[in-house]
């Protein structure tokens, strides 16, 4: 058996995170973060260019009161399952990428409500694959989800889908099979807006 080298970003012997609150179960720390990142999810939202800095912008506003790291990508190997995320060394390069594809993509041309949620899918199941931060992703993504559709006059409205609905979307859309989190956006996108 192969014994792996220690997590830094773990307390020594534990899968738990190093915390502000220096809080040491995950019980613990899981209370303490839905109730940090929600406080700080009432307050104003940075506001950016929708580009890979606003999108580490929002991360830190979420997460500040919980990780020192908070909107700095990760620096290790991280994996849900036997689903590996992207390498850390390759973040960057891949989040770059990603946001430029972005600008031609889906905020330079007018779509059509089923376009913005298939290219919007698209993009949320490849961001969720690179994983850029070792904690908080999930939440982060459908903030600046709603910022991308918002700028794309497509709102969306999340009381339409449920939660384990989009997790399951987002699974999917991993192994690669994006139906799902297509028809999931295409239900939070709901009616074309004026």
């Amino acid at each position: 058996m192969y014994q792996g080298d220690p997590d830094p970003d773990c307390y020594p012997g534990t899968s738990v995170l190093r915390n502000l609150l220096d809080l040491r179960t995950q019980d613990d720390l899981d209370a303490f973060e839905h109730e940090a990142a929600l406080a700080r999810s009432d307050e104003p939202l940075p506001i950016g260019g929708l580009d890979v800095r606003h999108y580490q912008a929002i991360h830190h506003h979420l997460f500040q009161d919980v990780y020192a790291w908070a909107g700095t990508f990760r620096t290790v190997r991280i994996s849900k399952g036997s689903s590996m995320f992207c390498y850390p060394e390759h973040i960057p390069a891949e989040m770059s990428r990603l946001f430029k594809g972005l600008r031609h993509t889906v905020l330079e041309s007018r779509l059509d409500a089923v376009t913005f949620a298939d290219r919007a899918a698209s993009f949320l199941a490849t961001l969720n694959a690179i994983h850029p931060f070792r904690e908080g992703n999930g939440r982060t993504q459908l903030t600046f989800l709603a910022f991308l559709a918002h700028e794309s006059r497509h709102p969306l409205d999340f009381g339409r889908v449920s939660a384990d609905r989009l997790l399951d979307a987002l699974i999917r859309s991993f192994a690669g099979d994006e139906a799902a989190l297509r028809a999931a956006m295409v239900d939070l996108t709901g009616p074309t807006q004026p």
